[in-house]
This record gives structure tokens, sequence and C-alpha cells, in this order.
């Protein structure tokens, strides 16, 4: 059999960057014995043998490095792409993909550092971090809130507005109501896209693009640092979890949480949604959780005690067989992301059954005392031109959660499934308003609306 031609090969190529003929190949790509089609590049060599030909002449003049120098960033992946294949460091679970060499590494330090390397971590589920992608663009005519750019609030944590709760006007009502439908479109729009073999990160880049289009800026996006436009908590994840490069698996359940600022304020909004087809102990959770938002709604109106929230979500929770996560809380919200009132979602009150089956005689008045100093203590009472949050983080097991090496990511203690729903509410005259509600667009996601 006749050898290949080399010559007549490289003559019919074009180059890889501007399509001019091209003449010379990248050396190492020949090493590697890579296809010539985008190894080619007009009078241009690789940058190991470069030197050499410096200076010579050939009939076309002299050798040119533009084309490869501009390409170079880009083309030397192939070569990396090619080793790490060669050396098995793609295997799985290792994790040490190409998704590295194109930027994509794993989160540590609340979003100030990355590593080519899954973290070591005593994970307490079957669930892990996978590597993220780079942070997304905001176009300049988006109003930015003021951790935008460097990553610290400076309003937020020194306003007075942390102990005190503001009492909305109707101009700040109506902007939240614009701010809240926005975010509510744009939840909707990450809802359609879920499914198996979708990315949570394809679901942070809706959420972001969707919020752009509405001219918002996706509040979470550098919020003391957090790397995404949205949080996306699989499974054992109560909140805050990182979108990242993870395929969603058929039986997972994932909540996705949206916030939006436009015209100067934020809505909040999250809620959990099935994968696929789901166990029925995860269906049983979700629809719960979705049960203790509504329930906890209801008593929304002014003159009613913060602290009455928590009382109707644990009661829903635990007549249900499951725990509510005590770490988080609702929070107030307009101007501020957070602010006054926290709304703790767990009961002010122990559990006696519980007490008494668990807890030996000796140990009793002991644990009851530091029990109860964690217990709902939320002050104040409701009233009308109030906003905030309630957002109820509900487990299958127990109620403690663990913090992943990103420094943002919460996890159940014992590795079980966790739920979580949001709303962003005002208290009226005569009850509440949900700015966040469903719309009649909305996707018919949750069976048990349809009963």
């Amino acid at each position: 059999m006749a050898g290949d031609s080399d010559a007549a090969e490289a003559s019919a190529l074009s180059c890889a960057r501007c399509g001019k003929p091209a003449h010379l190949q990248c050396p190492k790509c020949m090493e590697l014995k890579l296809p010539r089609e985008g190894a080619a590049f007009w009078f241009v060599l690789h940058l190991a043998v470069l030197d050499r030909f410096l200076g010579h002449v050939n009939e076309f003049g002299v050798i040119s490095q533009d084309c490869f120098k501009a390409s170079w960033s880009s083309h030397k992946s192939v070569h990396l792409k090619v080793k790490l294949s060669a050396s098995g460091a793609s295997a799985p679970g290792e994790q040490k993909t190409n998704l590295a060499i194109e930027g994509w590494l794993y989160c540590l330090k609340k979003g100030q550092a990355r590593t080519p390397k899954l973290p070591y971590f005593d994970w307490t589920g079957p669930l892990r971090p996978y590597p993220i992608s780079s942070r997304r663009a905001v176009p300049a005519h988006v109003v930015e809130p003021d951790w935008a750019s460097d990553g610290i609030p400076k309003i937020e944590p020194n306003s007075d507005l942390q102990h005190v709760v503001e009492i909305k006007t109707p101009e700040q009502i109506e902007r939240m109501r614009e701010t809240c439908r926005i975010a509510r479109e744009v939840l909707d729009a990450a809802a359609r896209i879920i499914q198996p073999g979708i990315t949570t990160d394809e679901i942070d880049r809706v959420v972001h693009e969707a919020t752009i289009a509405a001219g918002g800026y996706p509040s979470p996006l550098n919020y003391h640092f957090f790397p995404k436009s949205c949080c996306t908590s699989v499974n054992e994840v109560i909140c805050h979890g990182i979108p990242d490069a993870r395929k969603l698996e058929d039986g997972d359940i994932v909540n996705v949480d949206v916030t939006v600022y436009y015209k100067g304020v934020h809505g909040d909004l999250n809620e959990t949604f099935f994968v696929g087809n789901v166990d029925e102990d995860s269906k049983r959770l979700v629809q719960c959780t979705y049960e203790c938002l509504e329930k906890a709604i209801t008593i929304v109106k002014p003159g009613m005690r913060f602290r009455e929230v928590g009382e109707v979500i644990n009661r829903h929770a635990s007549m249900s067989g499951f725990s509510v996560v005590k770490s988080y809380c609702g929070h107030g919200i307009g101007e501020l992301f957070h602010c006054a009132p926290n709304i703790p979602h767990y009961s002010s009150i122990l559990n006696k059954v519980a007490f008494e089956s668990r807890l030996a005689f000796v140990f009793r008045s002991i644990v009851f005392l530091a029990l109860t100093q964690v217990g709902n203590k939320a002050a104040g009472v409701m009233k009308a031109g109030q906003t905030f949050t309630i957002e109820p983080m509900i487990n299958t097991g127990v109620w403690r959660d663990r913090m992943w090496p990103d420094g943002w990511t919460a996890v159940t203690a014992d590795g079980k499934r966790s739920a979580q729903f949001e709303h962003t509410l005002l208290v009226t005259e005569t009850g509440v308003e949900v700015l966040t509600a469903r719309l009649p667009s909305s996707p018919n996601v949750f069976p048990w609306l349809n009963a």
C-alpha cells in the first residue's frame, strides 16, 4: 500500500483560524497522530519549534505567528484532552474530565477559590459536587446591586432595617409586585427544562438569561461571592446548592431558588421539582413541604405573631413524619435582599412525646433547658405593608445540617432527602398577597394541584 502524501494533504487544508490555505501543521498534533483538520495554520509553526524557523523565508515570504498565537489558548487544549484521556484522568469517580481544561473547577471558600480536584469531605449522602463553570456576564445596561462587582454587600449589613421591620410605601409595593412577577416567570422558565440529563448549570443559564432579558439582575450572583445566578439543591441538599456540571438523574428531586433584582428591589421564590419518575417517599416529602408553606401563608395577617408561622409548619411536618430545618429561616425583603424580620419555620415548644421517649430521665431537665434555648424566639407581629419570605425546608430524616467544602451547600446530616418551597409575601390590611404566586401560564408540574 502506498504511503500517505503529507504535502498533498497539507495543501488541501485550510487554516483553523482564518480559513486561508494552510501549508504548515502543528507538530504536536502530528506527534499525537491527531486529525490534520484543525491542526493546520497559515504560515504558522508550533511554538516549540517556532524559533528554529523565525526569519526563514519560503516562497510565500516570512513566516507569521499571528494565526497560531491567536489560536494557541484554545488549540493547546486539544493536546491536553488527549493526554488526560490516555492517562485515564477522566475515569468515573475522579471527575477530572475535560471540564477542568475548559475552565470548570470545584468551588471552595464560599466561592472565593477554585480547585481542579474533588475536595475531601465526609459526605453524608450519595450526592457529590461537580465542577462549576465560570461566572456569567451581565450586560452594562443592567442596574446591579452593590455586591455585583466585588462580592461584598455594602448597605445591607449595617442598615437599620436589620433590626426594624420596614413598612413599604405604595410605590415600593408596586415595584415589589413587578419584580416578583418577573422572578416567578424566571422560575417557570427554569421549571420547563427540568428533566433527566439536564445539568444544573443549564438551569442556571436559563435563569440568568431570562433574568437579563427582563432587565433584571440575578440577585444571588456574587452575593457574598456566591458564584451562580440561582441555587439548585438536589436530593439531600437543603439549600444554597451551587449549579454545576452534574446531570440530573431519573428519580432526583431538585429545588430551584430564584431571586431577581429589578427597579431597586428584590423578589425571591423557590420550588422543588420532580425529575422523571420519583419514589413515593420523595413525592410525600415534596407535597408535605408545599402544604407547609400554604398552611403558613393562610395565617399571615396584621396582628399575627411571626413565631406562629413556625408553629403551623412544625405541626404539619411532624404529623407527616418529617423534620423542620432550624438553621435557615425566612427573611424580610425589599430594597435589601435580606433584612428583618427573621421568620423561623420551627416550633417554640418541644414535642413532649418525642422528648419523653428519647431522653433518659436523668438528663431530661438539662436537655430540655438546652433545647428550649434554640426554640423559635421570633419577636414582633405582622403589620400591613411588610414584605417577607416564608420558605420552609423539610427533611425526611433528622433536621440537622452540614456544610460542604464550598461553604454554601447545606446538606442533611444523615444524607436523606430535603425539600423546600418559598414565596415573597405582602401583609395587606385584610390578610396577605402572595407576590410570587403561580400564574395561569406556570407549568403544571405538581400533581396534587390537579386533584
